[in-house]
This record gives C-alpha cells, sequence and structure tokens, in this order.
C-alpha cells in the first residue's frame, strides 16, 4: 500500500505540473446568464443561438442565410482560410465571399453578431429574446457544467465544458444525475444529451484522480465507485426515450453508457474511443454487456480491451450509432426529426421503451455493480497509477 501511495503522490505532482501550463482554468459559467462573459456572448449564448436558428418558421432570405454562415464560420474557425472556390461554384463562391467579407474580425466580436442576429430573427417571429439566455428546465436549478433547456416537449442537456471538450468531472457527474432527474419528472417527451462546441465529450477529467482528501487513496476509489454506480444507474433508470447528438469525438464514458440510450445520432466527424486499457482501467456504463450485444464479442473486444477507436459510419455499422448524418446538415436533420417524435402521443412511447427496456433493467443494474468494483480495485493499483501518471507526463512533455 505503501508503494501505491508514493505513486499516487507522483501522479498529483505531474497533474500540478500539467494544470498550471496545459490546462489553463477558465471561468466556470452558469445559468440564468444574461451579461455576455467572454467580451460579448458565452459560449452558452452561442449554443443556443445554434439551435434557436432550426426553430424559425421562415425563410431570412439569402442575404441573411450568407451573413449567419459567415458569422458561424468566423465565430468557430477565424477568419477565412479556405481557397476561393471555381467561378463556376456559385453557392459555395457566394459562401466563401461571405465570410471572407469579414475579414480580421476577431471570433468573439462574431460570435457576439451571430446571437444578435439570431436574436431578432426570433423577435420577428414573435419569440422572445429572452429565450436566448440560459435556463434550467422549469427547475430553477442552476448547473456550472451544463447547459439545459426545455422547449419543443424537448429536455436537451448539453455538456458545457468546450474549452475542456467536455470532459467530466466530479462535480459534473452529480450535475447530469440531476438534470436526468429532472428529466424524468417534467412534461417532455424526449431527452436529448449533447455537447457545446466541438467536442461531445472527451470522457472522465483525469484530474479528478488528484483530489485525494481524508481517508487516502482507497477512500477516494470507493466514493469515486458509489457516484459512477449512481450515475450509469440514472441512464438505467431513465423512463422517457433518451437520445444522444453526438456532434463530435467522443470518448470513455460518454462512449459506454451509449448503449443505454434509445437513439445515437452522430455527425459524420464524430469518433468513438474507449482507452481503458490504456489508462490501466476497465469497462464501465454496462459496455461488458451491452458492446457484445449491439455488435458482438470480437468487435466488443477490440474497443473494450484493444483500444480501437471507431469512426461514425463504422459505429453505424456495428449498431452502436443509429445514424449518421452529414456534418454540414447535421443539427438541421436531426433536430427536424427529433421535434416530429416529440410530437407523439408521450404515454405511448413511455410506456413502449419500458416494455422494450423491462426485461434487461435488474441485469444491467448486475452489470453495474460488477464494473464498479472492478474499476475500484484498478483505480488501487500500481498498474493504472503508472498509466495515468505516464498519461500526464506524455501531456506534460507537449
Amino acid at each position: 500500500m505503501a508503494s501505491v501511495v508514493l505513486r499516487w503522490c507522483a501522479v498529483r505532482r505531474v497533474l500540478l505540473l500539467t494544470s498550471s501550463h496545459q490546462f489553463p482554468t477558465v471561468p466556470s459559467l452558469k445559468l440564468h446568464t444574461t451579461v455576455s462573459a467572454m467580451m460579448g456572448a458565452t459560449v452558452q449564448q452561442f449554443e443556443e443561438a445554434k439551435s434557436k436558428l432550426s426553430t424559425l418558421k421562415n425563410d431570412p432570405g439569402n442575404e441573411v442565410k450568407l451573413r449567419i454562415y459567415a458569422l458561424f464560420k468566423q465565430a468557430t474557425q477565424g477568419p477565412c482560410n479556405t481557397p476561393r472556390p471555381g467561378m463556376l461554384d456559385f453557392v459555395n463562391k457566394a459562401k466563401w465571399d461571405a465570410w471572407k467579407s469579414l475579414g480580421s474580425t476577431p471570433q468573439d466580436d462574431a460570435r457576439q453578431q451571430y446571437c444578435k442576429l439570431i436574436e431578432s430573427l426570433v423577435e420577428e417571429e414573435g419569440g422572445s429574446s429572452t429565450q436566448l439566455t440560459t435556463k434550467a428546465a422549469g427547475s430553477g436549478a442552476v448547473y456550472e457544467t451544463l447547459l439545459v433547456t426545455k422547449e419543443d416537449n424537448i429536455t436537451t442537456i448539453t455538456l458545457n465544458r468546450p474549452a475542456k471538450k467536455n470532459a467530466i468531472t466530479t462535480g459534473m457527474y452529480n450535475e447530469i444525475i440531476a438534470a436526468l432527474e429532472q428529466a424524468a419528472k417534467d412534461e417532455s417527451v424526449i431527452a436529448v444529451f449533447t455537447g457545446a462546441g466541438d467536442f461531445y465529450c472527451s470522457g472522465n477529467d483525469l484530474t479528478n484522480f488528484s483530489k485525494i482528501q481524508d481517508g487516502g487513496v482507497q477512500e477516494a476509489a470507493r466514493r469515486g465507485g458509489d457516484l459512477l454506480r449512481k450515475y450509469v444507474k440514472a441512464y438505467i433508470d431513465f423512463p422517457k426515450l433518451l437520445v444522444a447528438v453526438v456532434n463530435g469525438p467522443a470518448v470513455g464514458v460518454s462512449v459506454t453508457v451509449l448503449g443505454l440510450f434509445d437513439l445515437v445520432y452522430a455527425t459524420e466527424r464524430a469518433t468513438f474511443h474507449t482507452p481503458f486499457s490504456q489508462l490501466g482501467q476497465s469497462a464501465e456504463g454496462c459496455s461488458s454487456y451491452t458492446f457484445p450485444k449491439i455488435m458482438g464479442a470480437a468487435k466488443a473486444s477490440e474497443m473494450l480491451l484493444f483500444n480501437k477507436k471507431l469512426t461514425a459510419v463504422q459505429a453505424c455499422e456495428l449498431g452502436l450509432v443509429t445514424e449518421v448524418f452529414p456534418d454540414s446538415s447535421f443539427q438541421s436533420e436531426v433536430w427536424a426529426r427529433l421535434k416530429a417524435y416529440a410530437k407523439l402521443p408521450h404515454n405511448s412511447l413511455t410506456l413502449s421503451k419500458q416494455l422494450i427496456r423491462s426485461g434487461e433493467k435488474e441485469r444491467l443494474h448486475a452489470v453495474n455493480n460488477a464494473e464498479v468494483e472492478l474499476l475500484v480495485e484498478r483505480w488501487t493499483s500500481d498498474e493504472c497509477l503508472t498509466a495515468i501518471m505516464s498519461f500526464f507526463q506524455g501531456k506534460a512533455k507537449l
């Protein structure tokens, strides 16, 4: 045990060094923000404006659509950096010209202009500008790591740490559990998970392993196991339709729980990676049961044992993903479909899901417990601690 503690202290030193150089802290983002916190529009407001765009009923016209396109590209990628399309490629040339016209406009300014433009279009259609503020789904709850909204019978839970690729902290685990519990009770028909920014989720925030308090490594592992068990249980027991809108790369626990979702829609640029053995750990999220059942034992082993990363198309072919969409039309196509689904009879959907899933709930809870027990043992092993230390040492050298 002494060697474990010594190794853990070494891990903590590496983490502290790494976090001060490679992972600078950013101000936490809270709901009910009405004053911009990022030199104009907050990340939450920008993400919410993107979702509002798909709700517009009226065509704003080509000129406005080109302006929206240009501001979005400038806000997410910076000044135009692609070759000019050919003269006969009229559509893409018009888009390129609109983006190019913004010159060196800072990304923060472009984000603010984008939000204001979408807000004005919403107001013209009779909507309220306050809809663009971040608000929990009917509960008055305030989240620091999530954006939770409810509209069109859909509760959307957005993982909202884009600067950290939506890596899940201990606090974020608790907030997701709370958001699922609230969504189970509200009047929505469907609950949707997605990510802010370019990533869906980069998995567990490994800095969680540096927070060793009273009780040492063993107690920290026990608490972590209890939290993970409760977290996965929230997905298993969720009574309504649960949909993942995978807007970018997904890693670790954000991938393993997908077997507990009813639908998984992914953009073509999404990837799916579960590098557990690389970190001296083992599977969680009931994936040791759901993945072999979904894709077969051999393909599941490639992911869970040998760290194989799947493209969105590969994940769809294996049954982990329901459907893959072009990145350019991903948001509009997916949300149009989900809004249509949310108009279906609520009780019929809920009861039908329960009928489909009820036969496996007891099995899933047993798998969850077994996975957590093994992980607690793994987290306190020399092998796991050495792997995590090596990971962060590699990061520190970058």
